[in-house]
C-alpha cells in the first residue's frame, strides 16, 4: 500500500484515510488501490463498515488529480475495481460505507461522497461538480446520482454551473446526515458505524441489497422483485438463525449474538 491511503481497523470498522497533499486528488494508481482496499472490505467477514475520510482540515477530496490530467492521464482511464475512487461503481459492495467529510468535496470527491450509504460532514465541508468550467462532465457518478438526491433545477444549476453547495445547504436537501464540528468528525462518524454495528449483518446486507435493486421501481415492482427469490441476500435472511436469534434476544431482554448465518 502506498503512502496515500492509510487503513485502520477498529474492531469490525474500517478508517481508510486519503492522504494526498495539497487537495486529496486522486489519480488513477491511487483509484486502482482504493478499489482493492474496497474489495478487501467486501470479501472480510470480519468488517462491517467503512469510514473514508481525508486527511487534513481543508481538503476531503478535489477529486480527479488534474496534475495528472495535464500529464496525459485521460478523463476516462482504467480506475480500476469499483471506478473511480474504488467506490463509485462498485455495485457488489453489500456493507455500509460513511464518507466524513471534512472539507471541500470537489469533482470526483463529492462523487466519492454520493457513492457512500450515509455522509457525516465538518461545519466547513463544502461540496461542488465543477467539470463543466474544465470542459469535461462528472461521469463518476455525480451527473447520475446528484439528480435523484435533488430537485432537477438545483441539480441543474450545480452541474451547469459548478456553485459550490455549503455544509448546511447539504443538510437541508438530505446530501448529508449531521453537521459537526471538525474535531468530532471521526468521533461521529465512528458513533453512526458502531450504531450500525449493533444490527444484523445479513438484515443490514439484504437492507442495502433492496434498496439499490428497486431504487428505479415502482412499490408494486420493488414488491415483486423482493418475492421473485432472484436477489442475493434478501430470501436467506428470513429463515436464518438471527432472524430467530433478534425476536429471542428481544423477549429474553438481552443484546442478540449475530452469526452472520
Amino acid at each position: 500500500m502506498s503512502e496515500s491511503l492509510h487503513l485502520t481497523r477498529n474492531g469490525a470498522i474500517l478508517e481508510i484515510v486519503l492522504d494526498r497533499p495539497k487537495a486529496n486528488a486522486i489519480d488513477a494508481a491511487t483509484s486502482h488501490e482504493m478499489g482493492e482496499i474496497f474489495l478487501q472490505f467486501r470479501d472480510d467477514p470480519a468488517l462491517r463498515v467503512a469510514i473514508i475520510t481525508g486527511a487534513g482540515e481543508r481538503f476531503f477530496s478535489a477529486g480527479w488529480d488534474l496534475k495528472s490530467a495535464a500529464q496525459g492521464e485521460a478523463p476516462d482511464a482504467d480506475f480500476g475495481p469499483g471506478g473511480f475512487a474504488g467506490l463509485t461503481e462498485m455495485f457488489t459492495l453489500d456493507k455500509p460505507v460513511i464518507a466524513a467529510v471534512n472539507g471541500y468535496a470537489f469533482g470526483g470527491g463529492f462523487e466519492l461522497a454520493l457513492a457512500a450509504d450515509m455522509v457525516i460532514c465538518a461545519e466547513n465541508a463544502s461540496f461542488a461538480l465543477p467539470e463543466a468550467r474544465l470542459g469535461i462532465v462528472p461521469d463518476s457518478g455525480g451527473v447520475l446520482r446528484l439528480p435523484k438526491r435533488l430537485p432537477p433545477a438545483i441539480a441543474s444549476e450545480m452541474l451547469m454551473t459548478g456553485r459550490r453547495m455549503d455544509a448546511r445547504e447539504a443538510l437541508r436537501w438530505g446530501i448529508v446526515n449531521d453537521i459537526v464540528s471538525p474535531d468530532t468528525l471521526m468521533e461521529k462518524a465512528r458513533e453512526l458505524a458502531t450504531q450500525i454495528i449493533t444490527s444484523a449483518p445479513l438484515a443490514v446486507a439484504a437492507l442495502k441489497e433492496i434498496v439499490r435493486a428497486t431504487a428505479e421501481l415502482s412499490i408494486e415492482e420493488g414488491y415483486r422483485l423482493m418475492r421473485s427469490g432472484v436477489l442475493r441476500h434478501y430470501p436467506g435472511v428470513l429463515h436464518s438463525e438471527d432472524a430467530t436469534e433478534g425476536p429471542l434476544a428481544f423477549a429474553g431482554k438481552r443484546e442478540p449474538q449475530w452469526k452472520s448465518r
